[in-house]
């Protein structure tokens, strides 16, 4: 079997690191596993596997023939079946199954708060659907959606997976005591939810005993990522909260860091809660979406409501104040990811379902 991923980029985002996960996983259980981005190349470029065939688009706009018969070429040489397209990527493989016909799409949805929305604003999706082969969900809400609203009935739930990924070279060396960091791996934006993780850190004061705070992920320099700055400012909190924009070697974060924080107002299955799992860190996460799946508040992390910085700060002192407690979750968290969402089993369900299509 021949599979490509395509992905508009590989920026530090979940998507992406599924578009990433699902193309290096493959590599091993597939004839070919390719990986094609139609924009940008990103941070995660580097952690693409040797026998990974990649290609860059560079998409200039919406209708960019030129690239649509650069991917329609690269298809047909390499007698590709399968394209699996991520998030907004469905548009391209749309796109070139209009002029190249044998070709399977499938579409992976990641964005977990379209459920939320009018049908009437994600009429596109339903339209392109009538030319989607099968249509693979990252949640259960998102499946009963698909089933509802999208043409086809070829329809399947797949939870996103780790990789086995921990060996890293240290490139950032991150700030404050080691031991005593919390970090949030969230790209700076909507729906990331960070004024209420600075508010909730601020109220905590557990920086007084020497907890700093480490926000990774893009920065586009825009008002979202400017009132957290003023935020740190008017606090004071400019040796306690510290940026350091979108980074490739997340596992070389995280094993500098002791407790993971989540806080978006909405997500679909956050692959950031399994990469904390992987890294053994105590996590706190917003109770939303598919997180209590991951997180099962009380056994192996602890679950906040999203708009409620107070509510927040008291689970980080619950967890900055006690090391038994912080190993307890760890442990349990590290055991469950590693049982339920590694990478095995989900690859060969996802080849299970190229087949069907």
């Amino acid at each position: 079997m021949k599979v490509v991923q395509i992905i508009d980029s590989l920026d530090a985002g979940g998507a992406e690191r599924m578009a990433l996960n699902y193309a290096n996983c493959l590599k091993d259980e597939i004839e070919f596993s390719g990986l094609v981005v139609t924009r940008d190349e990103g941070v995660l470029k580097n952690q693409i596997e040797p026998d990974v065939h990649f290609l860059n688009l560079k998409r200039k706009g919406t209708f960019d023939f030129k690239a649509i018969l650069k991917l329609r070429k690269f298809l047909s040489e390499n007698k590709i079946e399968v394209i699996h397209t991520h998030g907004s990527s469905f548009f391209i493989g749309v796109l070139v199954k209009l002029i190249y016909f044998r070709i399977k799409l499938i579409w992976h949805d990641h964005y977990g708060d379209r459920v939320k929305d009018s049908l009437s604003n994600n009429l596109y999706i339903k339209t392109a659907s009538i030319f989607f082969n099968g249509v693979i969900a990252c949640n259960n809400e998102l499946l009963q959606w698909a089933k509802k609203n999208l043409f086809g009935s070829n329809h399947v739930y797949l939870p996103n997976f780790t990789v086995n990924n921990l060996s890293h070279e240290r490139k950032v060396v991150l700030k404050g005591i080691e031991g005593k960091r919390i970090v949030c791996l969230s790209n700076l934006r909507n729906p990331k939810n960070h004024m209420v993780l600075l508010e909730g850190f601020y109220k905590s004061g557990v920086s007084e005993k020497g907890w700093t705070l480490h926000l990774i992920g893009k920065d586009n320099n825009d008002p979202y990522s400017e009132n957290i700055k003023e935020f740190i400012r008017n606090n004071n909190l400019e040796n306690e909260v510290f940026l350091y924009g979108a980074q490739n070697d997340v596992y070389s974060v995280l094993s500098q860091t002791t407790i993971g924080v989540l806080a978006s107002t909405f997500e679909g299955f956050p692959v950031v809660l399994l990469e904390y799992g992987q890294s053994g860190l105590a996590v706190i996460s917003s109770n939303v979406g598919q997180c209590p799946e991951i997180i099962l508040d009380g056994k192996n992390g602890l679950l906040f409501q999203p708009h409620d910085a107070s509510q927040l700060a008291v689970e980080l002192q619950k967890l900055t104040e006690d090391e038994a407690l912080r190993v307890f979750y760890s442990s349990n968290l590290k055991s469950y990811v590693y049982q339920n969402f590694s990478g095995e089993a989900i690859i060969q369900k996802a080849i299970h379902f190229y087949k069907s299509v």
